[in-house]
Order: structure tokens, then sequence, then C-alpha cells
């Protein structure tokens, strides 16, 4: 069941629910460029043992997409206002590059609220600020279009764009209806965060995720992160930055049995 919630400045934040309301709430939040439906190979499993709420990010999918620079606090408060609306007491939280990154403010800002964390193909500090305020101007000033085929390389390893064009017409098919003031102001949001002074105050039961081809967002990020956060595991998959997406059987295992 797919709903709109409004947070706390008046933003209508877009969230499918699946699974019995009954089970434990597990939060998913997607990378930069896609929605809710990224999760498509995992949520059906999931949904099984848990009440899936996976959310689009303000700027993307269903979501409204104010205009201006967006803060890593201010999509932070956007999970924890879902979160309140739909009457979560505490959740465990599984997010895939911005939404790692979300889940690392989430870490730090409301770990009474955590069950767990699950961060994927993520960082403490992404890339670099030239890097964002590039993909800014060319959104602003070129759209999407302009950035899709970049994106999917960085993205996706080039064996597996040639063996699953399907999976890739979709990846392309969710940049491109992405709002691109939406898509600015999250990159703005992931320039201007820098957490790795603070992660090692993370106590949440903690796996992390990491593509082993991942340009995006390396396995050094990732290792720095199980090297600060005492209570974390560190699971490699052979795959590039939607790692979810390229090894969906291995992803979803590893979830699970985490979870579990």
């Amino acid at each position: 069941m797919t709903e709109s919630l409004a947070v706390s400045d008046g933003a209508q934040i877009a969230v499918d629910v699946r699974g019995k309301e009954s089970a434990p709430p597990l939060v998913l939040v997607h990378s930069l460029g896609c929605d809710h439906r990224m999760w498509h190979h995992q949520t059906g499993t999931l949904s099984q043992t848990h009440r899936v709420v996976a959310l689009d990010i303000r700027g993307h999918g269903a979501s409204d997409a104010p205009g201006g620079d967006y803060t890593l606090e201010r999509l932070g408060r956007d999970v924890v206002d879902v979160a309140d609306g739909l009457g979560l007491e505490a959740f465990d939280y599984c997010g895939l590059s911005i939404g790692g990154l979300i889940g690392l403010w989430l870490g730090l800002h409301t770990g009474g609220r955590l069950r767990s964390l699950t961060l994927c193909n993520t960082g403490a500090k992404i890339s670099e600020a030239a890097r964002w305020n590039e993909r800014i101007e060319i959104a602003s000033t070129a759209g999407m279009p302009a950035l899709v085929d970049g994106v999917i390389e960085r993205w996706f390893t080039a064996d597996y764009v040639d063996a699953h064009p399907e999976e890739i017409e979709r990846a392309r098919a969710q940049l491109l209806v992405t709002d691109p003031g939406g898509y600015a102001g999250c990159c703005a949001a992931i320039r201007d965060a820098d957490l790795r002074e603070e992660v090692h105050a993370i106590t949440t039961r903690t796996l992390i995720v990491a593509g082993t081809h991942d340009v995006a967002t390396p396995v050094e990020l990732s290792d720095f992160l199980h090297a600060q956060l005492t209570q974390s595991a560190l699971t490699l998959l052979e795959a590039g930055h939607l790692s979810n997406v390229e090894q969906p059987d291995a992803f979803t295992a590893a979830i699970t049995e985490f979870l579990s």
C-alpha cells in the first residue's frame, strides 16, 4: 500500500508499506536518483517477516521536491517523521548510498529508535564537493537526461549492464523521472555531509554491505565504517554501487540473516 505522509516542514513524503502491521518494522531508503522501487528484489522476501516501509526521499519518486539545497539533518528528520506518522516506536533501518548516509545520521541522533542499522554502499563522507557541484549544475541546467549515462556507469559493472538490459532500463527510467531540483537538493546534502569524526559514537548493531567493484563508494569507505563502529559486521558482494540490484539474492540473504 502506497501512501503519503506530511513531515514537520509540511512536505509530503511517499511511502510504500508491505507486510503485516503486527510484524517488526523495517525502513528502507534508496539511493540518489532512485525511488522505493529500487528494492523490488527485496520487498517480497522481507515483507514475509517484517512490516516493510520503503519511502521516497524528498525530491524523488512521489514525494515532494521543495526547491533549494537539502541537508542531511532534514533528510534524517523526514525518516523520523514518517516513523512517527506510522506509529513506529522502534525500527530496523536499511539504506543504500545517500540512504546509508541518512542511516549514519539516525544512528548518531536517534539511536534509541533503531533496532539495527544496515548501511549499504555508503560512507561517512562520499566523494568531494566538486563532483556534487558539477552534478548540481548539470541537473539544474541540462536536466536528468544529461546525467543518465554517467550515473549508470557508476551504478553497475560493465558485465552486468551487458547481461541485464531490462534492469538497466528500469534504473534509467527511475533516473529520468527524478525531479532535477530534488536531485540537486540531495546532491547538496551529500556534498555538505562529513561524519568521519562522529561515526565512532554509533552503538547500534550494524551490518555494512559493500560492492567490490563500487566506484561511487569504494570498499575503503566501508572498511573505515567497520573500523569505527564497534558493533558492526562487514559483507562484501561482487557488485557495483547498486549491490541490491546487481546481486539481489546474495544481498537479500545477507539482510535476512542479519535481521533474524
